[in-house]
């Protein structure tokens, strides 16, 4: 049986939730939101894994209209932010648009409206608003001889909270985010670990500290003091822009803050010389610990930084030949980012898929509109992660544009609206000009950010105040429109 509905709002992250609220606030009540799980949250319902928590500030890592005065500390662990999100889900009244468990398999733009099919129902909307993030799928790399393995295998975004670890010979594969995360948690509870890496990252300290009670206290009784400690960390990670993008020889200063890290934290110079990285600060994601070099250099961890061959029933063999008898194999290598399922899972005008469109990598309107695809915006878009703020700030850019469009829309009386691919071409052309010169391009590294023909198409290559600049107005001339 089937919904017809003005507005369908995919997933309930911080980008599907953010967008259902700024939707019922500015009048619009004929829209639902569609979410696989059974709950709200997002990639913050998704990673459960030991140790998990944001690496942005918690101040800044929340909706503006939504400040929490009781953030335990000033780095929020997941449990907290699945549950802020929750929060915010209720007080605002959204969860009743909520269709739980609806998981979207396709969505096509039919005879000037969409037709969206999930596994439950099938849904008709005039408008479609994408919030599924690019940290939703996990990738998992093609190991020889993996389906042949006796032990346990799982993805830290798929963590399995039933196996029991103590005892274990457990390897994990990759360096990333998650894994400096849930390396040192699991650490003292293993029997052996052996951490495979191929890129050591640059880590660097988490000035993390808990709130205190008077704090808290302050925050409740004057907002506008928890407004200025978030605008404080605003205009700081602001700074970081400079390095990043600006003046990359910032960055060889900053680095020496890492290198120095890593000098302090691990005496060993064999293990030490494992853990240097060969590229500048801020090609590859910057990542904060001060617990995870600790924890490698412990007696029952291994790093081994030989490729992998194959995978055995009963361990791992390095491009080396040497075994590595374990028995469970944690997958910390990330997510699919610039490979994104909703690439083959929306078409546009003429039955044009995202992947068809997107040939020439992944490319987008200020992130968000998409030519060849009317009344679609997506959320979290091309071009819109940040290598040194919050993204919570840039969805909130994107949600005001795209309320913009729709109270233009409405005032003018258009039914549809899609950008123009001239305009798009601008955009785009202009994104990958400014992207040249930054560390993530010149910075001798290949990463997450980059697509497999080392385009850079997700990283915002300026300011998040420039983009918030962009995004302020929705200009009907950049888009073709047809009227009612």
């Amino acid at each position: 049986m089937g919904e017809r509905h003005r507005i369908v709002v995919i997933g309930t992250g911080f980008a599907g939730i953010g967008m259902a609220v700024r939707l019922k606030q500015a009048g619009y009540d004929d829209f639902v939101v569609l979410e696989r799980a059974e709950d709200v949250g997002g990639t913050w319902r998704d990673n459960t894994y030991p140790g998990c928590r944001c690496d942005v500030p918690s101040h800044l890592y929340s909706f503006s209209f939504a400040p929490n005065p009781d953030w335990s500390s000033t780095f929020s662990p997941q449990p907290e932010i699945e549950d802020y999100l929750r929060k915010v889900t209720e007080s605002y009244g959204v969860r009743p648009h909520i269709r739980f468990g609806n998981t979207v398999e396709s969505a096509r733009w039919v005879d000037g409206s969409w037709q969206i099919a999930t596994n439950q129902q099938t849904f008709t909307a005039d408008i479609v608003l994408s919030g599924m993030g690019p940290l939703a799928e996990p990738s998992y790399p093609k190991l020889p001889g993996i389906e042949d393995f006796e032990g346990e295998v799982f993805h830290s975004a798929r963590w399995n909270h039933d196996l029991n670890l103590s005892g274990r010979k457990v390897a994990v594969i990759g360096t990333g985010a998650s894994a400096i995360q849930f390396v040192p948690a699991i650490q003292p509870e293993v029997e052996e670990l052996h951490l495979f890496q191929r890129t050591p990252p640059w880590v660097m300290p988490r000035p993390d500290r808990k709130i205190t009670a008077a704090e808290k206290a302050i925050y409740r009784r004057f907002p506008l003091v928890q407004k200025a400690v978030r605008a404080g960390i605003y205009w700081g990670r602001e700074s970081m822009v400079l390095g990043f993008a600006k003046l990359p020889a910032i960055m060889k200063q900053a680095q020496k803050v890492a290198e120095k890290h890593l000098a302090h934290q691990v005496r060993d110079p064999l293990l030490r010389a494992k853990l240097t990285p060969d590229f500048t600060l801020g090609c590859k994601r910057v990542l904060i610990s001060d617990d995870y070099y600790p924890a490698l250099a412990r007696p029952n961890v291994e790093v081994v930084t030989d490729g992998i061959a194959e995978v055995t029933p009963t361990g791992i063999v390095t491009t080396e030949g040497v075994k590595h008898e374990v028995d469970t194999i944690v997958y910390g290598t990330g997510f699919k980012v610039t490979d994104l399922p909703v690439m083959d899972m929306v078409h546009g005008r003429d039955g044009v898929s995202l992947r068809e469109a997107w040939a020439d990598g992944m490319q987008a309107h200020l992130g968000t509109a998409i030519a060849g695809f009317p009344n679609f915006f997506m959320l979290i878009g091309p071009n819109t992660g940040l290598g040194h703020s919050s993204m919570v700030f840039m969805i909130e850019s994107q949600i005001a544009y795209i309320l913009d469009a729709l109270k233009t829309m409405d005032a003018q009386g258009l039914r549809e609206v899609e950008v123009r691919r001239d305009v798009q071409r601008a955009f785009v052309d202009g994104v990958r000009s400014s992207m040249r010169n930054t560390i993530w391009t010149r910075g001798g590294c290949t990463s997450w950010y980059l697509d497999s023909e080392g385009r850079n198409t997700t990283i915002w290559p300026s300011f998040t105040f420039r983009f918030r600049q962009l995004t302020r107005r929705f200009d009907p001339s950049e888009y073709q429109t047809l009227a009612m």
